[in-house]
């Protein structure tokens, strides 16, 4: 199921964006405020810090919505050897590792992090739209 991405890049690194899969975590934004300012267009500036910091907070998203490509000959992400699955109370399971899942129309999903809905309610099975705030899904 590949997303539509919005692409910012700079001589070092690509930010890749897919505004579908935000759930407004707000890890960019808190994290580094020069590079992802929601009040500013275009929103993401890959020029405001140093490569591997915005590659830290990056990797933070926990849904996958940022993603990045660096061209500085580093490394891109991998995904951690283990699965890990966070969960968030009255939210999403937040997943990172090397995922694989297959949705409802057999299509496959192949990621390093994404945000898994537990309210039912998503429109974007299943990944977490953020619906759960809209029905006050209340779980711990």
């Amino acid at each position: 199921m590949p997303e539509k991405r919005i692409k910012y890049k700079s001589d070092s690194i690509e930010i890749s964006f897919a505004p579908k899969l935000c759930i407004h975590a707000a890890e960019c934004a808190n994290g580094l405020p020069d590079v992802f300012d929601p009040n500013k267009k275009p929103w993401v500036d890959p020029n405001a810090a140093e490569v591997q910091e915005i590659v830290d907070v990056i990797e933070k998203c926990p849904s996958g919505a940022l993603k990045y490509q660096r061209f500085d000959g580093s490394e891109n992400e991998k995904p951690g050897e283990t699965i890990k699955i966070i969960t968030v109370p009255n939210g999403p399971l937040y997943v990172s590792g090397d995922i694989k899942l297959t949705n409802s129309d057999g299509e496959e999903i192949n990621e390093t992090r994404v945000a898994l809905c537990r309210c039912g309610a998503s429109k974007n099975k299943p990944l977490c739209d953020n619906t759960h705030l809209e029905v006050n899904f209340n779980a711990d």
